[in-house]
């Protein structure tokens, strides 16, 4: 590469990069998932518009794990455990045997109603069985949900993964799969509970010499905290396991541990993961033929059909069945099993190992990632609503600097005052917060005022409330027990406590 040539790509970079930033407020407005414009973005610079040639599948094939890396560990740095911790269970039977079940539903269909080979179907069935983090992580983390439901897609998103990508590469080694079932079962565990293990013990470690260790500048925080998932990913990988596991837990655990500059942190890896997005999506569809779709675009409409009305219900209700839900969060877990890029990354392996058909699959997995996800991610809010998913107070974390909180070990939280909300009419001296919180401030309409003790809430109310660390749980019950029976929610017997499944 010369100069003038790094001069032109970088040139074309930002220009492809600005159009992205773009597309996201673009998306917002009119409600639909940004990947599906990066995706058309790369379609137009591709063959048939722009006419920049790219047919390399092993490159993408690297760049898309490289880019899979960067958002796991962005899903794992920003999950706080104690949301994910109740529906953990859940999450990792759909990152297991939900992954086992789709690929088995979706492998007969294809077979026996689209008429493939065995090894196709099952081909098939495997690429598509994992959700994709970065369409799951972007479109839920939008909304409020309750908590058992947004952990338990979290979960699996950042799980399933491992054993859908075992799957996928041994189907499409140059021998075909050799291995009997039992082995397969066995590699798919040994895989997965020992990428998990690398990754929990790479956070662990990180972590204990993070908080010992008094970096130079404030900056070099972020870095370490991502070199450190990717250490995770790398050393499972190495060792024939699960480097998506082991990333994804490894950022679990250091996105969870009391770490210095977590705020720098987190916008640090919000920033990349953003970027791999850009970059891995608008690849994926540079790497796309438009010319080979319109004979796979029945089959694909055949097989999403199957995907997300057959193969997803069954395997959600077989990796929930053990667990005690009611059949609205089945319905919404169903739904919401969004597949994103994550298919049409895994659809690149066969495509790099030379499978017979390989670009036949592919173009069917873009066609259903793109008309599939814009089917069901702008009706996950409505959905959402109808089946009562949301939940009746919501706290989440105000997206600030706020390096003097971390001094003190605090978090700055932010409360809005829904309708139909208790807190409507409360003052903020009956709050009874612990002493050591502080309402800092409530934004009402265009208006900020600082509160004191008579002060009043009204539905709309936006509160600012800085909480120590180890008050946010008490903080954060408190409140939502006034949310739901109003100032003497203790006479009643509310304490706050997560609503009942």
């Amino acid at each position: 590469m010369t100069v003038d040539t790094l001069n032109v790509f970088l040139l074309a970079g930002a220009l492809v990069l600005i159009a992205a930033v773009v597309a996201v407020r673009v998306s917002l407005k009119l409600g639909l998932p940004s990947l599906v414009l990066y995706l058309l973005i790369g379609v137009g610079l591709g063959e048939s518009g722009l006419g920049i040639q790219f047919s390399d599948p092993e490159l993408a094939r690297s760049f898309g794990y490289a880019a899979l890396v960067i958002i796991l560990a962005e899903g794992g740095l920003t999950t706080r455990w104690e949301h994910v911790r109740p529906a953990f269970g859940i999450g990792l039977s759909l990152a297991t045997v939900g992954v086992v079940v789709s690929t088995a539903v979706v492998a007969v269909i294809g077979h026996y109603l689209l008429g493939l080979d065995w090894l196709l179907a099952i081909l098939l069935g495997a690429v598509f069985a994992p959700t994709d983090a970065a369409a799951v992580f972007s479109t839920l983390r939008r909304m409020p949900l309750k908590r058992r439901v947004s952990g338990a897609l979290e979960t699996e998103s950042g799980l399933n993964d491992a054993p859908a990508i075992v799957l996928v590469s041994i189907l499409s080694a140059s021998d075909g799969p050799n291995e009997s079932l039992v082995i397969l079962g066995l590699t798919v565990v040994y895989e997965l509970l020992g990428g998990a293990a690398v990754g929990y013990l790479v956070g662990r470690i990180g972590a204990a010499i993070l908080r010992s260790t008094a970096l130079p500048a404030s900056g070099l925080y972020p870095l370490v905290v991502l070199t450190l998932t990717v250490l995770a990913y790398g050393t499972g990988s190495v060792a024939h396991m699960s480097g998506f596991a082991a990333v994804y837990v490894s950022a679990l655990v250091l996105g969870n541990a009391q770490l210095p500059h977590r705020a720098a942190t987190r916008s640090f890896v919000e920033g990349l993961a953003w970027l791999s997005q850009i970059g891995l999506f608008v690849m994926l569809g540079l790497l796309s033929s438009p010319s080979d779709m319109p004979g796979a675009f029945v089959a694909a409409i055949v097989a999403g059909v199957a995907l997300t009305f057959i193969a997803r219900p069954i395997s959600v209700w077989a990796s929930t069945a053990l667990f005690s839900m009611r059949r609205r969060e089945k319905l919404f877990l169903s739904w919401a099993g969004l597949r994103g890029a994550v298919p049409v990354v895994f659809a690149t392996v066969p495509l790099a190992e030379g499978v017979e058909r390989a670009d036949w699959l592919f173009a069917v997995v873009f066609i259903v990632s793109v008309v599939f996800t814009l089917i069901q991610a702008p009706t996950l809010p409505w959905l959402a609503g109808r089946l009562g998913m949301a939940p009746t107070f919501s706290a989440r974390d105000a997206e600030v600097e706020s390096a003097p909180l971390e001094r003190i070990d605090a978090d700055l939280i932010h409360v809005r005052v829904t309708p139909g909300s208790k807190l409507h009419g409360v003052e903020v001296g009956e709050l009874r917060v612990p002493p050591e919180v502080g309402v800092a401030l409530i934004i009402r309409g265009d208006t900020s005022l600082v509160p004191g003790p008579q002060t009043k809430l009204l539905h709309g109310d936006e509160i600012l409330i800085v909480a120590p660390r180890a008050l946010r749980r008490a903080t954060e019950l408190r409140l939502r027990a006034v949310s739901r029976r109003g100032r003497l929610a203790g006479w009643f017997g509310e304490e706050g406590r997560d609503e009942p499944d």
